[in-house]
Formats: C-alpha cells, sequence, structure tokens
C-alpha cells in the first residue's frame, strides 16, 4: 500500500477531534491507526463523498463539526496540524476561507478541490434581477463581483454532485492506487444513486402550480436551475447577512403575485427573519435543509434521506399535483 502509515497517540488524535464520521471509520483509525487512506474533509457534503466512494479503505474526518455553520469556520492550529497528517485533503473552494488559505498552506500532497470539478455558476440572491443590488455591484467592478459572486453550493444539485463525485474517486484512485479498483466501484454506485435522486426530483417537480419559493439563504440556485424553479432568498448567499427593508416588501409583493405559500428556513441559522417575514405576509414556513452539516435536527441520517425530504417539502410548498 502505498499511503503512508503515521502513528499518531490517543490523547492528540482525541484533541484534534479525530472522530468517527459514520461506522466506515473505525474507532481504532479514528484515534490514530492511520494505516487507511487519511483524508480531511472540510464539511458534511465532503466528508459524505470521500466516506461512500473511500468506503472501508479511507479514514475520513472533518474539520466542521455537526451542528457548525461551514461559512463561519475558523481553522485551529490542531486542525492545521490534522491537514498536514493527512492523505489528502477534500474541500469546497469558496464556501469557507479559512479552509481555502489552510489547505493552501499545506505540504499535503493530494488536495481536491471540488469547485474545480464542476462549472460554478452566478445565482445572485435569486432568479430575477434586483435592479439596486446589480447596480451596487456593477459599481463595485467586475473583476470582485467575478471573484465572490460564485455560487458554491453545488451538493444540491444531484447532478453537478455527481460530477464532482466522479472527480473525486478517480483522484483517490490516483493517490492511492493500491485501492483503485474499490474506489471505481464505489464511486460509480454512488454516482447512480445521485442519478436516481435527480430522477425523483425531476418526476416530483415537474408539475407544480407555483414554480417560484422563498428560502432564508441563496443556497439553492442550482437546485432551482436544474428543475425549472425559481429561488428568492430572502438574504443572500451568506446566510448571516441581513434583507433590506425593500427587499422585504419586495417578497411580500412576489409572493401574492406567484403565489407563494411558504417560506422556508434551515436548521443551523437562525429561523427569525424567515418566521417574520411568513408572518406578515400571511405565509406558513417549513424546513428545506441546505445540507451544510447533520444533527439531531435534520430530517434525515444522510444526504440522500435529507434531500428526499427537501423534495416532500418543495413539493408540498409548490402545489405539486
Amino acid at each position: 500500500m502505498n499511503v503512508r502509515r503515521r502513528l499518531i497517540p490517543a490523547a492528540l488524535a482525541s484533541a484534534l477531534g479525530l472522530g468517527a464520521l459514520t461506522a466506515c471509520s473505525s474507532d481504532s483509525a479514528a484515534s490514530g491507526n492511520t494505516d487507511k487512506f487519511d483524508v480531511v474533509a472540510s464539511f458534511y457534503p465532503m466528508a459524505f463523498l470521500a466516506e461512500q466512494i473511500g468506503g472501508g479503505h479511507a479514514n475520513v474526518t472533518s474539520l466542521t463539526e455537526p451542528g457548525q455553520e461551514p461559512h463561519d469556520l475558523e481553522i485551529s492550529t490542531q486542525q492545521r496540524a490534522q491537514l498536514e497528517e493527512a492523505d489528502a485533503a477534500l474541500y469546497l473552494k469558496g464556501l469557507q476561507p479559512a479552509v481555502d488559505e489552510a489547505v493552501g498552506q499545506t505540504g499535503i500532497k493530494t488536495k481536491i478541490d471540488a469547485a474545480s470539478l464542476t462549472h460554478l455558476e452566478d445565482h445572485g440572491t435569486g432568479g430575477h434581477a434586483h435592479e439596486g443590488e446589480e447596480a451596487h455591484a456593477e459599481e463595485e467592478g467586475h473583476a470582485e463581483e467575478e471573484e465572490h459572486a460564485r455560487d458554491p453550493h453545488v451538493w444540491l444539485d444531484p447532478v453537478k454532485y455527481a460530477e464532482i463525485a466522479q472527480g473525486v474517486g478517480k483522484a483517490f484512485e490516483k493517490a492511492d492506487p493500491d485501492h483503485a479498483a474499490d474506489y471505481k466501484k464505489n464511486t460509480e454506485a454512488l454516482v447512480k444513486k445521485l442519478n436516481g435522486l435527480n430522477g425523483d426530483f425531476e418526476n416530483g417537480l415537474k408539475n407544480t402550480k407555483s414554480k417560484v419559493f422563498f428560502t432564508n439563504h441563496a443556497a439553492f440556485g442550482y437546485l432551482a436551475e436544474r428543475y425549472g424553479l425559481t429561488q428568492e432568498a430572502i438574504s443572500g448567499i451568506d446566510p448571516e447577512s441581513e434583507p433590506s427593508g425593500a427587499r422585504v416588501r419586495e417578497l411580500q409583493q412576489e409572493a401574492k403575485a406567484d403565489g407563494v405559500t411558504t417560506v422556508f428556513y434551515e436548521t443551523l441559522v437562525s429561523d427569525k427573519t424567515a418566521k417574520t417575514l411568513a408572518r406578515d405576509a400571511n405565509l406558513k414556513t417549513d424546513v428545506l435543509d441546505p445540507l451544510e452539516g447533520i444533527t439531531d435536527k435534520s430530517r434525515g441520517d444522510d444526504y440522500f434521506q435529507v434531500m428526499e425530504s427537501n423534495l416532500k417539502a418543495l413539493q408540498s410548498a409548490l402545489g405539486a399535483k
């Protein structure tokens, strides 16, 4: 096996938070038995890919703890050491600046940027143009807009997530060739499941009374584009940003015009703004999970279960026939 064997004392492993994410990371591997392919993932969607593709050959740990909002992550000294010790880092450039910086500064040989494995797009705050915002963006300059406006939430589109999975699988095969056949087999199985999920969304959202949905922050641009929907976000890409009064009034008017019934919020950030808008506009609220982390509040135990829950929530809100 080509992977370097490194033994980390149990106390240090505990300090670094090398806890198992799923059953595929055994207790012995989590406490430092790194004769496996040691992958450090930036947050849940990347960790899920690594676990599914790596299977029993990979020891996967995440820099973002369950329940922690990934956009806000700061990298500790211990986590930098953890990255240095890993065989591979799997991250999504543009989502977590602290991770981008830390990975860039490490000497780790295999750095897998998921954003480079598919095409990122600029979805703004929703599917409709907001004149004031766009004018302001142009004033700030096109270069800065290009750098910061790319939407990183690609994992919410099963098709794009499958593209990333294929790239991750190839990277694992190259980095750990002794188990390349298994990585390829696992990747093919995962892509097949993602294709099935895509089919569920296509069929489930084909015939709906409305095509517009309101969300707490602009995480669902790729999903909306894939299935012919329009996302209108109260906030922007950053879930902590506060909407302007003009934006709230605009959404209230649009709710009436487009037959919007529901304002979606999520589990990892405050639902206060979403519930205020819903109350003022006489709308219902429900959860649409951006799957940035799995917690005991999640409607499912893994990516596929939560995505199926998201589909049911959208069908209900949009009046699926």
